[in-house]
């Protein structure tokens, strides 16, 4: 996917705004995220980041072509955000589950920005080297150029994929989170053995359903990762 369309700095016009602010990316992206998280807060666009900045809306357009190239920035800002004060350690293991929780507790933290962030390439700095660290994670535990592009892939996808779900069950209502676990208790855990066997002798279990599988898939993951350099478990690997 091509890089963003930011505009070159030298087509910028650094003049204060009629509130006396000198407009800058990092101030524009900075309100945008203020207004997508706000309170009842509805879509970005233009005319309500010019009035939240103090500026004519056109002078947005000095900095970024559209508001898709605005949203994927404040995309890679929130993506930087995670990984500050990020070094992988000698275990590639640990390193790729802190590199996991980090994502996936970043994006549940901006749960309005989920389906950006899991279904969309930024191409700015930050992801430029989160994916660098990712893959050379991989690299250094010893697999293949090919492999670790394709697992590290996998990887990542396979995060963004829980946290935009888990994202999305944070984002119910009260009363609905009580019927999601109701269901697995009232309904799934009181069918009859007849016609459902195996949720029947599971049925003390099923409490489980209404939690999230990040965890499970991450150690699932991480686990078949080091299989595949014959290390024996996601524990095993060192890097």
């Amino acid at each position: 996917m091509p890089e963003p369309q930011r505009i070159p700095v030298g087509r910028r016009r650094r003049r204060p705004t009629r509130t006396g602010t000198v407009l800058s990316e990092e101030l524009i992206v900075s309100a945008a995220l203020e207004l997508i998280e706000a309170p009842g807060g509805s879509a970005l666009t233009v005319r309500r980041l010019g009035e939240a900045l103090g500026c004519d809306p056109s002078a947005v357009y000095r900095y970024f072509a559209n508001t898709d190239a605005l949203l994927l920035a404040v995309a890679d800002r929130l993506i930087g955000d995670s990984f500050e004060g990020y070094t992988p350690g000698e275990d590639w293991t640990a390193a790729l589950r802190d590199f996991a929780t980090r994502v996936h507790r970043s994006v549940l933290s901006h749960p309005r920005l989920a389906t950006v962030r899991a279904a969309r390439v930024t191409a700015g700095p930050a992801e430029c080297r989160a994916v660098d660290t990712g893959i050379g994670i991989l690299l250094r535990a010893g697999f293949p150029p090919a492999e670790a592009v394709r697992l590290y892939r996998t990887f990542i996808d396979t995060v963004l994929a829980h946290a935009a779900l888990d994202a999305e069950v944070a984002g119910l209502t009260a009363p609905q989170r009580r019927q999601e676990s109701r269901a697995w208790h009232d309904v799934y855990g009181a069918l009859p053995p007849g016609g459902y066997p195996n949720l029947h002798t599971v049925r003390d279990h099923l409490a489980a359903m209404a939690d999230s599988a990040f965890p499970d898939a991450l150690d699932l993951l991480l686990a078949q990762f080091a299989a595949r350099l014959g290390r024996g478990g996601p524990d095993g690997g060192r890097g």
